[in-house]
């Protein structure tokens, strides 16, 4: 026999070997950490995505002694009330996290970890009616209305996987989630301004309920109550300083938020505060594109075993 043939026959061997081979090793299954209830986990942290609120705009958690180590999240939103005779307030937030949870598998004589990666993506709309009962107070309801999508993909890590533990990934590998959810907020908002400053309190409750509706895998379904009270303030005042040939106003904000919904039992985070302080430019007189503030906020955001520094940006339109 030719060498390539011999060769070719020995490579054939090992292949067909290979199937026996993996059918001699007791299967793996995932002994914790289900997928049900990861699932529910990464529907609970759409909640941090959920509404405009500035203590959890840019949150980063990875904590090495729990299950899972890493969670990291960034979303944009904002609101605004029409005009004054059409008293319309819209909001909107989009907003994207990576849930990374572990899961474990074992075959009864041996353990192996499984890190996965889920990207989040949600988007939420708001629809409400500005109720003013004085020249600075006035309370909102709002209608909320949310849809998300849950992408699972361990990538290069299901492919060892399937070749050492004959196990069966389905959703893990490249599967995903969608979910719908709907609710509202309550919204007081208290806006006073001075000839010297300008003050904004603004106190929200929100309750949002989220559940699959489309899944790659008929075993994986999830939902959650996401659920919290925020509490925003925002004080501005001129610094003495010139630019744009309008004053340059200082920036100081005080956030807090508690979560009592699904969401803060997943990271254990059940309340964040956040303290801000930056500069804010008058581009009135030049208005481009409809602007006329500009702001940059340095905030600290801290809660119990939780720090952490965010730098956000914001423009006010016409």
């Amino acid at each position: 026999m030719k060498p390539v043939a011999r060769i070719l026959t020995l490579m054939a061997c090992l292949y067909l070997a290979l199937p026996a081979e993996a059918q001699d090793h007791p299967r793996f299954d995932i002994i914790k950490g289900q997928l049900q209830q990861r699932a529910n986990a990464a529907l609970a942290l759409m909640g941090y995505l959920q509404t405009p609120d500035v203590t959890s705009g840019a949150l980063s958690i990875k904590d090495a002694s729990t299950d899972n180590p890493a969670f990291n999240n960034s979303s944009l939103g904002g609101g605004f009330v029409l005009s004054d005779s059409v008293p319309i307030y819209m909001e909107g937030t989009i907003g994207y996290s990576r849930y990374d949870p572990r899961f474990v598998a074992s075959n009864g004589q041996e353990q192996r970890d499984l890190p996965t990666r889920w990207n989040n993506l949600v988007v939420t709309a708001g629809i409400g009616w500005n109720v003013q009962v004085t020249r600075d107070f006035a309370i909102i309801p709002i209608v909320n209305g949310s849809y998300g999508t849950v992408k699972s993909d361990v990538q290069l890590g299901s492919l060892y996987i399937e070749r050492n533990t004959n196990l069966d990934l389905q959703f893990l590998a490249n599967g995903h989630l969608d979910a719908a959810g709907a609710g509202g907020s309550l919204l007081l908002s208290y806006d006073h301004v001075a000839e010297n400053y300008e003050a904004e309190v603004q106190l929200r409750y929100t309750d949002i309920y989220t559940h699959s509706v489309n899944s790659s895998s008929r075993i994986v379904q999830g939902s959650s109550r996401n659920e919290n009270l925020s509490l925003w303030s925002r004080y501005r005042a001129p610094t003495g300083m010139h630019a744009l040939d309008r004053p340059v106003r200082y920036v100081l904000e005080y956030a807090h938020t508690e979560y009592f919904g699904s969401e803060a039992t997943v990271i254990a985070v059940n309340h964040l505060n956040s303290l801000g302080a930056g500069l804010e430019l008058d581009t009135s007189k030049y208005h481009p594109l409809w602007i006329y503030r500009a702001r940059a906020v340095l905030r600290y955001v801290f809660a119990p075993g939780v720090q952490g520094v965010s730098l956000g940006l914001a423009v006010t339109f016409d």
